[in-house]
């Protein structure tokens, strides 16, 4: 059977995968996107994988290169998960109303959970957008924890989201 090209494209996508999932862990390897086309970005990134790698810096992913690119990717993804810093580390920092970001979206989500558990706590969508849905239930739960009620999340708020949050598991 012959090698058609889209199992050619597949096979590339795949080391591309591979590739960008070990850059993560590896700065010095290039991302590389998995377009299916072994590009001069595959390329460049398969030379800085072998030269990591102490391999033939050929750019050319032989048998060798990609035998270590799954062995490299493997143990990659045993590691244990890192924890994500999500609140801005900034002393005195306070998000408020009108702000859009992932912390807005991380602390949506974990409103979300809660009113799952709570039924006097209200849903909130996940956008990332401080809006006055969320800006309510800040409000709530910040009333339910004894802080000072704001609807603004503030280090004391965010601590006590977070703490709610691991104890959903």
């Amino acid at each position: 059977m012959a090698y058609t090209p889209e199992q050619k494209k597949a096979h590339i996508q795949e080391l591309q995968k591979y590739l960008n999932a070990i850059s993560y862990y590896h700065p010095e390897i290039p991302c590389v996107l998995p377009t299916g086309i072994y590009d001069e970005k595959t390329e460049s990134a398969v030379r800085a994988f072998q030269k990591f790698c102490h391999l033939t810096e050929t750019g050319e992913t032989n048998q060798t290169t990609w035998e270590k690119i799954v062995s490299v990717y493997l143990s990659d993804m045993q590691n244990k998960p890192q924890g994500l810093e999500a609140f801005p580390a900034r002393k005195g920092s306070v998000l408020h109303m009108g702000e859009h970001c992932f912390t807005v979206a991380v602390i949506q989500a974990i409103l979300m959970e809660l009113s799952q558990k709570y039924s006097n706590l209200p849903e909130v969508a996940v956008t990332g957008d401080y809006d006055a849905d969320t800006f309510r239930a800040v409000q709530l739960f910040q009333n339910m924890c004894a802080l000072p009620v704001t609807g603004e999340v503030d280090c004391h708020t965010w601590n006590m989201l977070a703490q709610a949050g691991c104890d959903m598991r």
